[in-house]
């Protein structure tokens, strides 16, 4: 399942290789690495959207070990997958229910379109198949669509939905469900929320009502805040984290859409920037394309997969 999950990434993940290898290839045939080449190297790691931070990291790294030899566009993938899996390894930590909380509370934030009510369905799919007892809120009362998509996957997964009316207070519906959760003895409660970020204002007053509104009931809840973000936005889900950052405590995050995307190194520029777990990734339609992190797998995706790490 791991290699059959690894070879989605990989296919997932070809146009951001193919952005980052054939530039690799074109750059480093086989020639000294000298001052020009470095900058030519850093200025194709940070177009890959792997952020300045990192890439200014990987260039003194090549220049402390590699200066003035000759190197070939392999040595180069090799050094930096390795160098991208050093950045990724500390941030991913699978999302895993506490069985302790009874239920253990998740918020799921995001801006709408990046996918969070499908990944709401993956997990509750998921984690339903290892006897996870799940609920779900159909917190973002506002678009009846995302309403009716979750109600959706509630009917595949056999987890039950709270819904209320259009417009209806999305922080009574989380009172409402966490009170259900506790009395039917649930494991995972996972509630949808709205995205309106041209709202800001008007958004960061709803959110911080559902946690006020929540904390009568349990005063620890949310016991976990996770930001989903779309890779196909490049460098804004940077700026998405700062907001939702402000906004609520983010504890994790999960990426979608990286198969319909250029810009996978993203990812890289996330860890480095916030150190937040990032928890799944996904890399396609099913429930089986969204899969816990793996920084090796991930690092051995981007750049192209005749890198072989270890443990990778």
């Amino acid at each position: 399942m791991a290699m059959g999950f690894f070879n989605r990434l990989k296919e997932g993940l070809s146009r951001s290789t193919q952005k980052l290898g054939s530039n690799l290839t074109a750059v480093f045939a086989k020639r000294e690495l000298d001052e020009e080449a470095l900058g030519e190297l850093e200025e194709l790691l940070v177009a890959a959207d792997l952020g300045p931070a990192v890439a200014g990291r990987i260039i003194d790294e090549f220049r402390r070990t590699r200066f003035g030899r000759e190197v070939t566009d392999e040595e180069v993938r090799v050094a930096l997958s390795a160098e991208i899996a050093r950045v990724l390894e500390p941030v991913a930590i699978p999302f895993v229910p506490n069985p302790a909380l009874k239920p253990h509370v998740v918020l799921v934030v995001g801006v709408n379109g990046t996918g969070k009510t499908t990944t709401i369905g993956k997990m509750a799919l998921q984690f339903g198949r290892q006897g996870v007892k799940t609920i779900l809120v159909a917190g973002d009362t506002f678009r009846a669509a995302a309403v009716e998509q979750l109600q959706i996957w509630g009917e595949r997964v056999g987890a039950p939905v709270i819904s209320g009316p259009p417009n209806a207070d999305a922080a009574g519906l989380a009172f409402e469900a966490l009170k259900k959760a506790r009395a039917e003895n649930a494991d995972l409660l996972l509630i949808d929320t709205a995205g309106r970020l041209h709202n800001k204002g008007a958004l960061m007053e709803e959110l911080a009502k559902i946690i006020r509104v929540l904390r009568k009931f349990d005063e620890t809840a949310p016991h976990s805040v996770i930001l989903v973000l779309d890779a196909t936005t490049g460098q804004n889900a940077i700026e998405q984290v700062r907001v939702f950052k402000e906004l609520v405590a983010v504890t994790g995050l999960v990426v979608t859409k990286l198969d319909g995307s250029a810009r996978g190194g993203i990812v890289v520029a996330l860890a480095e920037t916030f150190g937040l777990p990032l928890h799944a990734v996904g890399v396609g339609e099913t429930a089986e394309d969204l899969r816990p992190f793996s920084a090796n797998e991930f690092a051995r995706g981007l750049v192209g997969d005749s890198v072989k790490l270890v443990g990778g």
